[in-house]
């Protein structure tokens, strides 16, 4: 965007209006995502790197270039969600932070709306913050506090041409690693980076495509849900330990937590995510004859579905359990791929 203070502290033009397209990038992009009436959020690293004021007197970098700039951006565009990054180099003391976030949250023209995360100093993750962040990890293990998992389909979060097809993350894996974090009631930031020329490469539009398909059929138990008491149900077995609460670059394979059951090691059978008395029940695999879902306690009118299939399902009850009678369907009449959404109605 037009920036005057990345011109004043490269000591040349240095925004996109001045030098390279000659456009305003970002101004274009929120008028085009608001039109499609969709709330708009930017990123912003508060350190630049290579900046000369940052490499040179970082003080400065704070008062003249870093906290004019975030002003300007935030007066010019009105972002409802500010999404803080390279907070890490200091505390937030020395970002001065608090007194930028006072202005932000009190007398900025996004005060009553704008939702911010926790990259603010390097002291400040999963402890200040609307929303705590992790990066490339399985995410937080509750949804006690706002959260959301950031990640690209592959190693990096733009498109690179290093990246073969066996670095990207299938279809079904990213539609369970949605399903998994929402679960515990976390959100998804999946990022894609568009080629040299501004389009998207077509395997990110083709797994978009395909978590989109996936989403049509069974969306009602994403959006608006929440987590359920518990956030999924292990077969028999040892469960395998999962990093929750990293903060970045942890192993995180929802293929293997998913995968079939082998001599003693378990697997993840379900994952649950409720709205109202509903419990929406999602296997990431087609469950066979019955599904029994342990430890749940249901009204005697309580009905039971599948998402994308009309017809109601038999159900009955063996003390605490719920066992659902599943149709025999063939894979055309499958409603979907990679994981399947039974929808209860009248959970206690």
């Amino acid at each position: 965007w037009p920036s005057k203070e990345a011109n004043r502290s490269w000591g040349r033009p240095w925004n996109s209006v001045d030098i390279g397209p000659g456009r305003d990038l970002l101004g274009e992009l929120t008028t085009a995502v608001r039109a499609k009436g969709i709330h708009m959020g930017i990123y912003y690293s508060l350190y630049e790197w290579y900046n000369p004021l940052w490499v040179t007197d970082r003080p400065l970098y704070v008062e003249k270039h870093m906290f004019p700039q975030f002003k300007d951006v935030v007066t010019r565009y009105q972002p409802e969600v500010i999404f803080s990054d390279g907070e890490w180099d200091m505390p937030s003391q020395d970002w001065r932070s608090e007194e930028l976030l006072a202005w932000l949250l009190n007398e900025s023209p996004v005060k009553d709306s704008v939702v911010i995360n926790d990259r603010w100093g390097k002291e400040s993750r999963h402890k200040h913050g609307g929303y705590y962040t992790t990066e490339y990890t399985a995410g937080l293990a509750s949804g006690s506090h706002p959260w959301e998992e950031s990640r690209g389909m592959g190693h990096s979060y733009g498109y690179s041409r290093t990246e073969p097809l066996s670095d990207y993350r299938s279809a079904r894996e990213m539609v369970l690693m949605l399903i998994d974090i929402v679960s515990r009631g976390g959100n998804l930031l999946l990022d894609i980076g568009p080629a040299a020329d501004g389009t998207i490469p077509v395997i990110m539009e083709e797994r978009l495509t395909q978590i989109g398909d996936w989403l049509k059929v069974n969306g009602e138990a994403i959006y608006g849900t929440r987590n359920w008491r518990k956030s999924i149900q292990w077969t028999e077995g040892k469960q395998p330990g999962v990093d929750y609460g990293k903060e970045y670059m942890t192993k995180y394979d929802i293929a293997e937590l998913t995968g079939k059951p082998t001599g003693d090691k378990a697997v993840i059978e379900a994952f649950f995510t409720t709205k109202g008395d509903t419990l929406y029940v999602i296997t990431p695999r087609w469950p066979g004859e019955r599904l029994v879902v342990k430890d749940v306690e249901v009204a005697a009118n309580a009905t039971v579905t599948m998402l994308g299939v009309a017809q109601p399902m038999h159900w009955d009850r063996s003390g605490s359990d719920l066992t659902i009678r599943v149709p025999t369907l063939s894979a055309d009449e499958a409603p979907c791929q990679y994981a399947y959404v039974f929808k209860v109605t009248g959970v206690k």
